[in-house]
């Protein structure tokens, strides 16, 4: 007997716009009828009609049939701290086109959580362990062009001691949660198993105003002793050439590096969010009959330093690193995210007025880094090398298949991610111990491949503890909670004072700050709440961000300042908040459809863009104390149609003290110059 399961109908909507990223940028190929990329090059989304089954299913025709991307991980959403962890089958039967005959094919996984085996009519193809970083395989020989083939692929999201991450305050969902595609391309093409990275490799040397170069990396496979031809050129915003190159090379059967040296003239440099300007760099490979595979990359010219006592500079200008850490999940979906979510979630972030992100604690999304590059965001990308914080068990298991696997996430996000500009930071781990298992020489090794696969880059930490561990990188930031786990949120001045002086030489920033919230809870009173309570009041956690942008604004020396955390995001074991499962320190909830208060309060500060005013407080009670957020420079506030008149913030906040309201609605609004208001409806009790 079958079993079909029904889809949301935003997600199977989204299954419809897998984007063929590696090929022409942007370009859309429709499921199941492949796409003609320039140069030949063919992507055929695999992504819809597939048959799931848990790993403890043995009867015949028994499935689910789902569209991807998929988890199976609906229970870590109902906050079931023992979700299900370990198998889950899928299956699917593709058809190759016959126009592929004579091509090369290949399977390219874009995100699989977390150990993956694929099996083409029954053979093992191979296996990824890794479950935050796309992976490819040749199958060609095991399929023909013209006829159908069964793919089964496996997956296990079980708690492996090899596989990075070990433990982690998220949920680890498992499927095959991004795209799948099949590729087909000409016996000589740009390479796409370099550790499913697109095959170019893009480094600004040394820019001035005249001119910027760049070194320009193409790994090239083809039949040895086949010559062909490799030509580049950057193209500007308008599609217009600014630089070409060709090179002639012999072929020997493996990757081959050809290299050039770009010279763009009178460059415009990628200045983050105040002008985040791309060039395009395109690739072919020809042989005798002509052109035969073509791919394209973005290229920001950008260059950037840290000082340990000035902070962040971009292209020689000082900017204060405003940023927020973003889990990739959301509510109903888990990590099953289409291409609208990570859009709508960078358009927040956008909104809110940062200009920096922390990917934790994994890589995500390809598409999340290309909107990164286009919005200006400074990315901070980092491997799951994840420590327990305040739970049991332990990030680092001294053993060689350990730390292989570690190496092999991190040069797979690195030469996954190496030419996007937004991305400034590698990031080497979260939380660690020293106790047991010392990771301190591992990391070192670690450090020390970053440095080899990319010396343009710094690589950083987030750590919570002391010792030696924060010596490794060349930048490290703490997670700190001051004003939530204890102490006052003032206190964080007086920490990083202290910090900067102990850590002398070494930039010094904050990879997390945060405080949780319920827009359910809501008292008159400001007092800090017990963080492992039901109570979470919104009103808090404003107040908390309050106090601790005011520490962190007069401290340029902090190279960068990340909110944890952007959104409200799955954590199971969680007993804590209004629900079970979920970390509630987002600015906006895990649904994305309410913004919190001290969402607005950063706005206020890191937004003078786009005019607002926001009332504060606005799902509780009639307060005594009316808070408005506003980045208007005066706001005048009405009770009932009377004017209590015209205030100036102070860091985007506006109060009116000892207001009164009449028994029953009473309506407030906040309105500045040029229109810009927002009404209330509060209700006073007799």
């Amino acid at each position: 007997m079958k079993r079909h399961y029904l889809t949301l109908s935003l997600l199977a909507l989204s299954l419809l716009l897998s984007t063929a990223r590696g090929g022409e940028i942007g370009a859309r190929v429709p499921d199941g009828h492949p796409g003609m990329l320039p140069g030949g090059r063919e992507i055929l989304s695999l992504n819809r009609s597939w048959r799931f089954t848990p790993g403890h299913e043995t009867r015949k025709n028994v499935y689910a049939e789902v569209n991807l991307p998929h988890t199976w991980n609906q229970d870590a959403l109902a906050g079931k701290a023992d979700y299900y962890r370990g198998v889950g089958n899928y299956e699917k039967r593709a058809r190759v086109p016959e126009t592929w005959r004579g091509k090369r094919i290949f399977l390219r996984f874009k995100g699989v959580n977390s150990v993956a085996n694929v099996f083409i009519n029954g053979k093992h193809v191979g296996e990824h362990r890794g479950g935050y970083t796309a992976f490819v395989f040749e199958i060609t020989g095991r399929v023909t062009a013209g006829e159908e083939f069964a793919l089964l692929v496996r997956v296990n999201n079980a708690i492996q001691l090899d596989v990075m991450p070990l433990v982690g305050d998220f949920n680890m969902y498992g499927g095959i949660y991004r795209d799948v595609e099949l590729i087909a391309v000409a016996r000589a093409h740009v390479s796409l198993t370099d550790h499913a990275s697109p095959g170019i490799y893009v480094t600004t040397r040394e820019i001035s105003a005249r001119q910027a170069t760049g070194s320009l990396k193409v790994m090239v496979t083809g039949p040895a002793g086949k010559v062909v031809t490799t030509s580049a050129r950057v193209k500007d915003a308008r599609g217009n050439a600014v630089w070409n190159g060709e090179r002639e090379v012999t072929c020997n059967g493996e990757m081959v590096a050809v290299m050039f040296d770009a010279v763009v003239s009178n460059p415009r440099l990628w200045q983050g969010r105040e002008d985040p300007y791309l060039y395009t760099v395109e690739v072919a490979v020809s042989d005798e009959a002509g052109e035969v595979d073509r791919v394209q990359e973005r290229w920001g010219v950008r260059e950037y330093a840290v000082d340990p006592d000035r902070g962040f500079f971009l292209n020689g200008r000082r900017v204060q690193l405003r940023g927020v850490c973003r889990h990739q999940d959301r509510a109903e979906i888990g990590n099953a995210l289409s291409p609208a979510h990570h859009r709508e979630d960078m358009e927040l972030i956008r909104e809110m007025g940062a200009n920096a992100i922390r990917l934790a604690h994994y890589p995500q999304d390809r598409l999340v880094h290309d909107l990164c590059d286009q919005l200006g965001f400074v990315v901070w990308a980092e491997i799951p090398f994840v420590g327990p914080g305040g739970y049991r068990d332990k990030g680092f298991v001294d053993q060689p298949s350990f730390r292989s696997n570690g190496r092999q996430q991190l040069t797979e996000l690195i030469r996954q991610n190496y030419n996007h500009p937004s991305i400034c930071f590698w990031g080497l781990f979260n939380e660690l111990k020293e106790e047991g298992d010392n990771p301190v020489e591992y990391l070192r090794e670690l450090r020390e491949l970053a440095a080899r696969e990319d010396p343009s880059r710094r690589v950083t930490a987030a750590t919570n503890q002391g010792g030696e561990i924060n010596r490794v990188t060349d930048l490290v930031a703490w997670n700190l909670y001051f004003g939530w786990y204890g102490g006052e949120p003032s206190s964080i001045g007086a920490w990083a004072d202290k910090t900067r002086a102990e850590y002398a030489g070494i930039p010094v920033g904050i990879s997390e700050y945060g405080a949780g919230a319920s827009i359910l809870h809501h008292e008159e009173a400001l007092a800090r709440p017990a963080a492992n309570s039901y109570w979470h009041p919104e009103g808090w956690q404003a107040y908390f961000h309050e106090e601790h942008w005011k520490a962190i604004d007069q401290r340029p020396f902090l190279w960068g300042t990340f909110i944890w955390n952007m959104f409200d995001f799955g954590a199971a074991h969680r007993t804590e908040g209004e629900i079970n499962g979920k970390n509630d320190k987002g600015l906006v909830t895990f649904d994305r459809k309410v913004k919190k208060d001290a969402f607005y309060f950063y706005k206020a500060n890191w937004n003078s863009d786009d005019p607002f005013v926001h009332v504060a407080g606005r799902r509780g009670g009639a307060p005594r104390q009316v808070k408005v957020y506003s980045n208007c420079p005066e706001v005048e506030l009405l009770v009932n149609g009377h004017s209590l008149g015209k205030r100036r913030g102070e860091r985007g906040i506006f109060s009116w003290e000892e207001v009164a309201f009449v028994p029953g609605e009473n309506r407030v609004t906040a309105r500045a110059r040029g229109g810009h208001e927002d009404s209330v409806t509060f209700f006073a009790g007799h």
